[in-house]
């Protein structure tokens, strides 16, 4: 596995640099320096789409999305986490406030986005974190599950309105036909990674990793013992799973201001419904390219392809892609340096072993 994100990593480059070399260095980052504080504003933007991805993950893991949070609204609080985990226990939903959800989303991006790991090790590392908080590895892991399902559902529904309104402003052509079969795919793949949920693709995971713990004498694997069970009933809670959707499109929809922004502070402007578009394809194409580290060179070859759509420069697309970069690395340094400080503050009650389940 190593070795393949190692040569998917190069080839990335490889493609990256080619097209720094085509067309322009100088030109890329003149029109990157061209937007001067607006860097500021689209990074700080950004905030607000962390924080409806947040909402929307701790909607689906607590299966209760209108309890009120904590009177304690420090999320470093050792008496927070307590009775988080008592109310965990008692009702078998989360009372965790926002605040640590905002923190693990910001770990979880931060990790996905600079570290080679397929761009789903966020969601690893946050879910032992959630656990260690005191939801409990069961609960934790199965809301991940439900909250990544729906973040990708609500992606391809993104990426689908974004490509039907392609072929509402431009002609149909070899890449507009192209774009069409690659939503159709990604839309294929939401499908299964949801149906198969519900056919018991994670009771055969639970299953295989409970063996594997059991040959090689891990105990603390018990704990996700009914997981498959917990992923279904936290769909089935209320109309989580539908609030969690909405959100999750709204955050995706803010993408596209944060497209207009970019490009609008680059001199390149453009009409909010082509940054809906630019954007939903764009994020289609970063996912495309998973095995990629950080999608190098896959994401700009998408905002490249669908940016030469609407009369974008090919130096304007790279611009807007590297921006978006920045941007992934203001937020990204300081969540991994978060990760590492979470690591040790938040502590499990019992020393070397994490509470996998309520009592």
């Amino acid at each position: 596995m190593k070795r393949i994100t190692l040569v998917a990593g190069l080839l990335g480059l490889g493609l990256a640099v080619w097209m720094f070399a085509q067309y322009g260095v100088h030109s890329i980052l003149s029109l990157i320096a061209a937007c001067g504080w607006g860097v500021l504003v689209v990074i700080a933007f950004h905030g607000i789409q962390v924080c409806l991805s947040a909402q929307a993950w701790r909607i689906i893991s607590s299966g209760d999305p209108g309890s009120p949070h904590p009177p304690a609204q420090d999320v470093f609080s050792a008496d927070t986490r307590s009775r988080s985990h008592g109310a965990a226990c008692a009702g078998g939903h989360s009372r965790l406030p926002l605040g640590d959800y905002v923190l693990l989303r910001c770990v979880r991006e931060g990790i996905n986005n600079l570290l080679p790991v397929a761009q789903v090790g966020g969601e690893v590392v946050s879910s032992r974190l959630l656990a260690r908080r005191g939801l409990g590895l069961r609960q934790a892991a199965a809301g991940t599950i439900c909250d990544l399902t729906i973040e990708l559902i609500s992606q391809i529904v993104f990426t689908l309105a974004g490509v039907g309104l392609l072929l509402f402003l431009v002609k149909r052509s070899t890449a507009t036909d192209r774009l069409m079969e690659s939503a159709v795919v990604l839309l294929a793949i939401g499908v299964t990674m949801f149906a198969s949920q519900w056919l018991g693709a994670v009771a055969i995971m639970e299953k295989l990793l409970l063996r594997i713990a059991a040959h090689l004498g891990w105990s603390g694997a018990a704990g996700i013992r009914g997981i498959h069970a917990a992923v279904l009933s936290l769909y089935k809670t209320r109309h989580n799973a539908l609030t969690g959707l909405a959100i999750q499109l709204l955050a995706w929809a803010l993408g596209s201001v944060e497209v207009y922004l970019i490009l609008h502070f680059m001199g390149h402007d453009r009409s909010i419904a082509v940054s809906f578009v630019i954007e939903g394809v764009g994020e289609a194409a970063k996912s495309a390219g998973f095995a990629v580290p950080g999608a190098l060179g896959v994401s700009e070859g998408g905002y490249v392809v669908v940016g030469s759509l609407f009369g974008i420069a090919p130096e304007a697309a790279m611009a807007l892609s590297l921006v978006k970069r920045l941007r992934e690395l203001a937020w990204g340094l300081p969540s991994l340096a978060l990760w590492q400080w979470l690591e040790h503050a938040w502590v499990t009650h019992n020393p070397g072993q994490e509470r996998s389940s309520c009592p």
